[in-house]
């Protein structure tokens, strides 16, 4: 049972990180509620399959690649406090929006020039488009394997990247059902609160991490 603890815990780690951050209202949520109101369920289901599937790969990029380097000495510090600042920044962004963000120039040069011609592809691209999924990744994974939350080697990180999943696939299903069902067509109203619902867990995940960083510095001086 001790052996299975780190994984459950790496996985409920990734699970929480992954569908709070999928339910920010942005170009891919809209997108997922349009196709499905106008076409049904299986059409955004596989927008939805699209998305997750590349934010997977930005995922796993994250954890194999760059994790291990932000996780060791002053670097490890440095990535502590900015990841509290990150958490901190998304909170605050999302639950004081006032509108719902669209697309970026940059998002909509990279969707005009590969031109994605079918569903699923549409989700992938434009996951793809968006490089802060894949900086934000980063930061998060570093902050896992610090907090030792996410064990640095591979049942651990495997672990964590399946909680991923199951938390992005959860969100994006759901959103997939209501909107095939015809509950797509949702008020700004409601697509705004659904922001600030993600805005407050974030809020307190940075909260927590910050009053974590102070009992660090408080023992260290003790």
């Amino acid at each position: 049972m001790n052996e299975l603890s780190p994984l459950f815990v790496a996985a409920l780690t990734g699970f929480i990180s992954g569908f709070a951050l999928s339910i920010p209202v942005g170009p891919i949520n809209l997108t997922i509620m349009n196709e499905g109101a106008r076409c049904g369920f299986k059409a955004a289901g596989l927008i939805s399959l699209g998305a997750v599937v590349k934010e997977l790969i930005y995922c796993a990029i994250a954890f194999t690649s760059f994790a291990s380097f932000f996780s060791k000495g002053m670097v490890k510090a440095v990535m502590e406090l900015l990841s509290f600042v990150f958490l901190l920044y998304l909170g605050i962004k999302f639950l004081l929006a006032r509108q719902i963000p669209l697309a970026t120039k940059l998002e909509t040069r990279i969707e005009a020039h590969l031109q994605p011609h079918s569903a699923f592809m549409i989700g992938f691209i434009r996951t793809l488009a968006n490089p802060g999924v894949l900086v934000g990744w980063i930061i998060l994974a570093a902050t896992f394997i610090s907090r030792d939350w996410v064990h640095p080697d591979g049942p651990g990180k495997t672990a964590c990247i399946a909680g991923v999943a199951a938390g992005t696939g959860i969100w994006f299903t759901s959103l997939s059902w209501f909107s095939g069902r015809g509950h797509g067509r949702w008020s700004e109203k409601t697509l705004l609160r659904m922001e600030h619902v993600s805005g407050f867990i974030l809020l307190g995940l940075a909260c927590a991490h910050g009053l974590h960083i102070l009992w660090q510095l408080a023992r260290d001086r003790i």
